[in-house]
């Protein structure tokens, strides 16, 4: 359709308007995205600014700059880094579940310390955190960093609350794995120590590469022999065994700079006289010795001032039993202690039991008993065969049995966590033995209870008990 001259003006006359909009709605939106990209690169520049401005206050400090900037921007960057990295290998860690039970100050009564602010080995950290130890104990806070400054130490705590862990972590950490020699040394009184020992030392070392070697009587000489000619750095022993090897220039101590004596009284007590000071000869003379027990007669004293040289001393027993534990004892005549037994078995809530007796054969006869009362349990005694005693303390450990019957060949240092009663079906003639047993129950701060079966000629040990343990308070009815 053809528009004649006028009809043209008026069309152009209304458009005129409608573009005028268009290129105002066209250079609004540009200002604004102008506007947008001017403020992101402001915000690009001043982040740059930023980084620039830490990265010259890290590098300050070589040059001596201002102590306050350089310092702060230098931690920042390091707690980056640090916390990036231990998320990274942490992660990686297989870690049991955590054990939510209550625990005691026994255990709990800590600087609030963390084993990374010892300078552990990541290897060794690793292991650690596998086993589920989640921060050291009182003795393991106290005595770790004394122990890897090469200082001697004679620590004193009570039994449960970590001491093999106090000892086992500074020894690891000081083995050097490109060396094939023996560089540690562990003495324990029995063999079912021995071998617990030696697990948690496999535990821990398994990511660093440390060969650990557990030797005790009872066990085939010949297969020792063999596997102390291969690379070994640390050997977990009884005094009678290690002793053995070293007189037949089987196990070369020259360079053997730590000794542990673990459960030191016992060790330096007649039924071990004369063997320590033999197996000391054959170390070097500038080494460490390391000495962890509970109790300390005056024979750990003789010991201490011949051997070791200005010892740090730990001594974290401001009671000679555990809190956790709870003490009875029930008057009761010879013939009725199977009966009340019985009963207790009936009544108690008992995840696990030890019921200790003073002579072999009144171990086998009331496991026995036990066992005609329909209640699952195992003995154990001195005389067994060593085989059968791994055996035993392999199962009762595995929870395969709820009760155990034993001497004192039970009393040291044995740890198991499930055990939450012991019964002294016989009571301990000694003092230091009544003290050792019912540290079997409520270990690293967990609750337990402790039984005692008192006759009429118990009498004199239970007020002798009484008066120096301040401990044995409740008669059970």
């Amino acid at each position: 359709m053809n528009l004649n001259e006028k009809d043209r003006s008026v069309v152009v006359q209304e458009t005129i308007p409608d573009l005028e909009n268009i290129l105002s709605f066209a250079i609004l939106v540009k200002f604004i995205s102008y506007t947008s990209i001017f403020y992101e690169m402001r915000k690009m520049m001043s982040i740059r600014k930023f980084t620039e401005l830490e990265m010259a206050d890290a590098l300050a400090i070589n040059n001596h700059a201002s102590p306050m900037k350089p310092i702060i921007a230098n931690q920042m960057m390091n707690n980056q880094i640090k916390n990036s990295d231990e998320i990274s290998w942490k992660s990686q860690l297989v870690i049991p579940p955590k054990d939510r039970r209550k625990k005691t100050s026994d255990v709990t009564n800590t600087k609030g310390n963390e084993f990374e602010d010892f300078c552990l080995k990541r290897e060794l950290l690793m292991g650690i955190f596998e086993k589920g130890w989640e921060k050291p104990s009182p003795i393991q806070e106290a005595s770790i960093p004394v122990a890897l400054s090469g200082r001697d130490i004679l620590a004193r705590a009570k039994n449960g609350t970590g001491k093999t862990g106090a000892y086992s972590i500074p020894l690891l950490e000081q083995i050097d794995v490109s060396q094939s020699y023996i560089q540690a040394l562990v003495i324990v009184p029995t063999r079912e120590l021995a071998l617990q020992t030696s697990h948690i030392c496999n535990e821990l070392a398994k990511h660093l590469g440390v060969r650990v070697m557990v030797t005790t009587g009872g066990t085939n000489l010949k297969d020792d022999i063999m596997r102390i000619y291969d690379t070994v750095h640390a050997i977990i022993a009884t005094p009678g065994r290690i002793l053995d090897l070293m007189e037949k220039k089987v196990a070369k101590m020259d360079r053997c700079k730590m000794l542990v004596l673990d459960e030191a009284d016992k060790l330096l007590s007649q039924d071990f006289k004369g063997m320590l000071d033999n197996v000391i000869s054959y170390l070097p003379p500038e080494r460490q010795i390391l000495l962890y027990s509970a109790t300390f007669p005056l024979t750990v004293e003789q010991f201490m001032r011949k051997y070791l040289k200005s010892p740090f001393e730990i001594n974290l027993m401001d009671e000679l039993t555990l809190k956790g534990v709870t003490q009875y004892y029930a008057f009761v005549q010879e013939r009725q202690k199977v009966h009340c037994l019985n009963t207790l078995f009936s009544k108690l809530q008992i995840n696990q039991s030890i019921i200790f007796c003073n002579s072999t054969q009144r171990v086998e006869l009331l496991a026995k008993k036990i066992t005609d009362l329909g209640y699952s349990c195992y003995y154990i005694h001195a005389k067994m065969n060593q085989a059968h005693r791994n055996r035993v303390f392999h199962d009762f450990r595995a929870g395969l049995c709820r009760n155990l019957v034993c001497s004192d060949l039970f009393t040291r240092g044995i740890d198991i966590q499930a055990v939450n009663v012991v019964i002294n079906f016989d009571f301990p003639k000694m003092a230091e033995t009544y003290l050792h047993r019912i540290g079997r129950s409520g270990r690293f701060g967990h609750l337990g209870i402790a039984i005692n079966l008192i006759t009429f000629e118990d009498r004199f040990a239970l007020h002798r008990d009484r008066s120096r343990f301040i401990c044995i308070r409740t008669s059970l009815r």
